[in-house]
C-alpha cells in the first residue's frame, strides 16, 4: 500500500512540474531559466522513479504479476 502511495505521489510531482513549466512558459515576460528548471526537475523526478520501480521489483516490494512457468 506505501508503494502505491509513493508512486501516485512521485507522478503527482511530475505531473505538477510539467504543468508549472507550462504556466511559465505562457507567462508574459518570464524568465525562461525557470522553465528550464521546471522541465529539469520533471525529468529527474520521472528517472528517480523509475530508478526506485527497477529496484522495487529487483529486491521484490513490487511483485511481478502473471503466470511465469
Amino acid at each position: 500500500m506505501i508503494t502505491k502511495l509513493i508512486i501516485l505521489t512521485f507522478l503527482a510531482l511530475i505531473l505538477g512540474s510539467l504543468f508549472s513549466a507550462l504556466y511559465l512558459l505562457f507567462k508574459r515576460g518570464e524568465d525562461k531559466t525557470k522553465v528550464a528548471r521546471a522541465l529539469t526537475v520533471r525529468i529527474s523526478l520521472s528517472l528517480l522513479l523509475f530508478v526506485l520501480l527497477i529496484a522495487g521489483f529487483y529486491f521484490g516490494v513490487i511483485p511481478a504479476q502473471g503466470n511465469h512457468g
